[in-house]
């Protein structure tokens, strides 16, 4: 890989374009659920203070790295962040908010399990300044929640979503579908429930088989029956999309369905590929220093992050320049699972060349793609295909 040296300055500070966040990773559980591959651990015990003082440090050297900037969101992910402290809320962004000035529309999400327990505690993250709740409902019915491994009830994550929709202008939540011994017409039904809930954004992704996880381990040996067929999932698919466009809730991203205005503003900042930074084990960043972008990295296992904070004063395993082409097709990547689409001329400001025209028309031609105004659009039969539409562009 060439050093930073060769390359030129981004054009214009290009991640502007996309916006500045700032993501937070709690890494605990209670339980870790078989079709989990995110970086999730399940602790009996938790020294918040401990963390509170590595999540302080790594905020004031991001800020002393950044210094000048308005940041336009927090998100605290995991793991399960509704089991942290509201008090470690607090401090976390009474921090961020020395640190950095804000936007005026500063968005604060907190992704939260619907258990009582944690419903519990929603007033308190409120009054943190936690201004947005994700949750993570996933079915609405108890025998897929059981099993999913899920550690709530369909009742408790009704009454746990009427508690969030009463202390927080935004609440989103996830639903996974094509799960086992589910139909079409079943997932048709639990969608209309779910846009009935006086919700605003939906998160609605397909059951994805994982290589190490438990759901991953039954599969392999032939344990995981009922799952749907290939065409039935692609069915589930179109009828997420008919549903929710008829509803006002159209995709403005492969998995992710709002009404106006109520979009992630931070996965918009993935999406438009802006700037953030990562704190806490396994969480990835995307920064912008010296007019050269970087990728950042950091230690898995949670306490190899915390003692790494604590011994050398800071946490990332890497931080490596990201070449003018390579950012160009991580921008392709994420920017054309948008409705909107990609800037054709913000590809070539940052690969350099212009994304071939013979391989765009092609795809046209196809009905995969529209093209206008130095935009280019994946369609709605192109939307399912995006990864072979990005190889056919790429190569």
């Amino acid at each position: 890989m060439r050093s930073a040296s060769w390359w030129p300055p981004l054009v214009s500070d290009d991640w502007q374009q996309g916006g500045f966040g700032l993501y937070l990773h709690w890494p605990y559980c209670l339980a870790k659920c078989p079709y989990c591959d995110f970086n999730s651990h399940v602790a009996s015990q938790v020294d918040q203070s401990r963390w509170k003082a590595a999540y302080l440090s790594e905020v004031r050297r991001y800020g002393d790295l950044t210094q000048g900037r308005t940041l336009n969101t927090v998100f605290f992910g995991g793991g399960t962040p509704s089991l942290m402290d509201p008090e470690l809320v607090h401090a976390i962004l009474e921090e961020i908010r020395a640190t950095w000035p804000v936007s005026n529309t500063f968005e604060v999400t907190l992704e939260a399990n619907p258990t009582s327990v944690e419903a519990g505690c929603f007033s308190g993250f409120r009054d943190a300044g936690v201004n947005r709740i994700s949750m993570g409902i996933q079915a609405l019915n108890d025998g897929d929640l059981k099993r999913l491994g899920r550690m709530h009830s369909a009742r408790e994550g009704r009454d746990a979503f009427d508690v969030a929709r009463k202390l927080f202008d935004r609440v989103s939540f996830d639903l996974i579908y094509a799960r086992q011994h589910q139909t079409p017409q079943d997932w048709a039904e639990e969608l209309k429930q779910a846009l009935n809930m006086a919700i605003d954004h939906l998160s609605l992704y397909q059951l994805t088989i994982e290589e190490g996880t438990a759901f991953g381990d039954r599969y392999a040996i032939g344990r995981l029956p009922g799952l749907p067929s290939d065409d039935h999932a692609a069915d589930m698919y179109d009828i997420t999309q008919e549903i929710t466009e008829a509803a006002g809730m159209p995709a403005y991203e492969i998995s992710n369905h709002a009404r106006d205005m109520a979009e992630s503003r931070h996965n918009l900042i993935y999406w438009r590929y802006g700037d953030y930074i990562g704190i806490g084990p396994g969480a990835h960043g995307r920064l912008t220093l010296g007019g050269i972008r970087y990728a950042t990295e950091t230690p898995l296992t949670p306490t190899t992050w915390l003692t790494q904070v604590e011994t050398t004063g800071h946490g990332e395993s890497m931080r490596a320049p990201i070449s003018p082409m390579d950012q160009a097709t991580e921008y392709l990547m994420m920017s054309l699972r948008l409705s909107e689409g990609s800037s054709l001329v913000r590809f070539n400001e940052l690969s350099g060349v212009e994304l071939p025209r013979d391989r765009r028309e092609r795809l046209q031609d196809m009905g995969f793609l529209t093209e206008s105004t130095n935009k280019i659009r994946a369609t709605s039969t192109g939307r399912p295909i995006l990864n072979s539409l990005l190889r056919e562009l790429l190569s």
